[in-house]
């Protein structure tokens, strides 16, 4: 390595550091292939949000200009049915990109995002200049693509779950996703802060709340789980089945 390629990764480090947004940005996927320098042309259009609990982040109806990078907290997006009633699509965790749906044409919102803990962060980027960093990067479109398609077979799954596996099976399925993606471990087990309330973790498994509180009882009498309102700890994954 030359000293000049030496002395440009250790610019590329330092800016990285001094920048926390620019550091943040590197570290998606959709993004991390782009120089430090092509990162810094969007950081300027990068917001800061602190978003209340309970606070819309997005509501249906309104127009998909921003794309949406989640710092801290656990988001949930869903729907309402016909009946009213609530259809939770997704719960977000940490370094999750969301609201992209107008980088491929969505003009308006078919869904709602909303806060479910009190320390929420957010980066707000307009879709506008997301769309001009893909123009001039065409690679980034492949990647976009494939980060969408991943995106749509977690989607699929879903819905093959909801079609295959009994109730008990997916609220255990959700329990164990959980874990998966912002839970953090406490000795041998492992503990979710989730903030979701039974109806909630009902609206997402597509279960009834009587079906949720009879199946975490069961857990809990089995020794396999800990809950209450904020918290499940599970206290061995692999025998949660």
């Amino acid at each position: 390595m030359t000293a000049q390629s030496t002395t440009f990764i250790k610019e590329e480090m330092r800016s990285a550091q001094e920048n926390p947004i620019a550091s943040i940005l590197q570290r998606l996927p959709l993004l991390s292939h782009l120089s430090q320098s092509d990162i810094q042309e969007i950081v300027p259009f990068c917001q800061e949000l602190n978003i209340p609990k309970h606070a819309q982040v997005y509501q249906k109806g309104t127009n998909s200009e921003h794309l949406y990078i989640l710092l801290q907290g656990i988001v949930k997006v869903g729907a309402y049915g016909e009946d009213g009633r609530e259809i939770i699509k997704d719960i977000l965790s940490p370094l999750t990109v969301f609201g992209e749906m107008g980088l491929i044409g969505e003009t308006q919102r078919q869904e709602y995002a909303i806060a479910m803990q009190a320390d929420l962060k957010l980066l707000k980027i307009p879709v506008v200049e997301m769309k001009k960093l893909l123009k001039k990067h065409p690679e980034m479109q492949s990647r976009l693509l494939d980060w969408l398609g991943t995106r749509l077979r977690r989607v699929e799954d879903r819905l093959e779950s909801m079609m295959s596996k009994d109730a008990r099976e997916r609220i255990i399925d959700f329990l164990k996703e959980s874990a998966e993606s912002h839970g953090k471990k406490v000795g041998f087990e492992m503990l979710i802060k989730h903030s979701l309330t039974q109806q909630d973790i009902a609206n997402f498994t597509g279960t009834s709340r009587q079906t949720v509180t009879s199946v975490l009882n069961e857990l809990r009498k089995s020794n396999l789980i800990y809950f209450n309102r904020k918290n499940i700890l599970i206290r061995d994954m692999a025998r949660l089945e």
